[in-house]
């Protein structure tokens, strides 16, 4: 794939986010950020995706991602997501979190805030016991977090408690966490079950739960769909992709066979939703393609906030609802694509925003997709 830049960089990749771009914003993103993991010496990472300008004749891509600035991280980084356009928010295998910021005048990373042991097993205070903090979500200045010993946290970036911490949250390892709306959020567990949580109520009880029928296979991974909150995807250890609609029933509305191994990540793309990417321990990389037809294809060259996909309501809102949705997607109108044909190693991580994808692996390496609908 020649539109596809690779970076060899020492390091097993866990975790890889493009830095958000500003509302009004024209040009593709052009930063991101990385985490490691197993090494002996793990780091937090901010790239260059590589310039533009060297494009070829052909218009073809050739420059590669170059490091800006990096940090030593504690512990294996288990998720990291923006706060913003300076700040990560990062999660630690050691249970700690910590806020990094970076400067781009000088092009340096400085731990800006950092919450220790913000997950834990036994006993904040003591020296060991912490527990890996799986999962992190922003919406800002809000921060959550969830991790291996079933607890909720509910940070504000600007306060240095946690506003609010549900302790017994689950019984099982939370593995991952995401926003529905500003006040409610969804967890995954390692027992096949979706939570949600109403953040305005106190009672520190889920108002509804989801589950896998029968295996009980642990999840992985969510995302909520950015337009139709009500639609999520979930990953897990079976490989499989499960769609659910929460407005009704407890079951997943449809189950697609997807990888032969973990799924690590689910995406939906930020503003055109009909696309979705999953990655894999098996080593690959899939994008599910819903739009029922070519010429609808929103534009790609608004891509700040989320307001500007270019969607006719009346057409794609319908065909994507019923595309996600309908029973048995993959019949009428679902393309499927593995981006990496002959990769090896697991895929921790992607993440994708405009016409660009960027992908971490543990054969220590990071990719950059600059048209990914080319």
């Amino acid at each position: 794939m020649e539109d596809v830049s690779a970076k060899f960089v020492s390091q097993k990749i866990s975790r890889t986010r493009w830095r958000p771009l500003p509302a009004a914003a024209l040009q593709p993103p052009d930063l991101f950020a990385t985490g490691s993991w197993d090494n002996e010496d793990n780091r937090v990472s901010i790239w260059s995706a590589g310039d533009l300008g060297n494009a070829g004749l052909n218009g073809e891509y050739h420059g590669e991602p170059h490091l800006l600035c990096d940090i030593q991280h504690n512990g294996d980084v288990m998720d990291m997501q923006f706060l913003d356009q300076e700040r990560i928010v990062v999660a630690s295998s050691t249970g700690t979190v910590t806020i990094f910021r970076h400067h781009q005048n000088n092009q340096t990373l400085s731990a800006n805030h950092r919450w220790e042991k913000a997950h834990y097993h036994v006993d904040q205070d003591t020296s060991c016991g912490g527990a890996a903090c799986t999962g992190v979500v922003c919406n800002n200045p809000e921060i959550v977090t969830v991790g291996e010993d079933g607890r909720i946290n509910l940070f504000r970036a600007d306060q240095r408690d946690a506003v609010r911490t549900i302790d017994n949250a689950d019984s099982s390892t939370l593995h991952a966490v995401t926003f529905l709306r500003t006040t409610e959020i969804l967890t995954v567990n390692s027992i096949g079950q979706l939570k949600i949580w109403d953040l305005r109520q106190q009672r520190n009880e889920p108002s509804q739960i989801f589950s896998l029928a029968g295996d009980r296979v642990p999840l992985h991974c969510v995302d909520r769909h950015p337009n139709q909150q009500h639609i999520v995807a979930t990953g897990g250890q079976d490989g499989m992709l499960s769609i659910w609609d929460i407005r009704q029933g407890t079951m997943p509305v449809s189950l697609l066979n997807a990888h032969e191994a973990e799924m690590w990540e689910v995406h939906f793309h930020p503003s055109d939703p009909d696309h979705l990417f999953t990655c894999s321990e098996d080593g690959s990389l899939w994008h599910w393609d819903t739009s029922t037809n070519v010429s609808e294809k929103p534009s790609f060259l608004h891509q700040g906030g989320r307001s500007t996909a270019y969607l006719s309501h009346s057409t794609i809102n319908q065909s994507v609802v019923s595309a996600w949705l309908s029973n048995d997607p993959t019949k009428d109108r679902m393309e499927i694509t593995n981006l990496i044909p002959n990769q090896t190693l697991s895929v921790n991580s992607l993440d994708v925003l405009g016409p660009c994808l960027v992908y971490g692996t543990d054969a220590e390496a990071i990719y950059v997709n600059r048209q990914l609908f080319a």
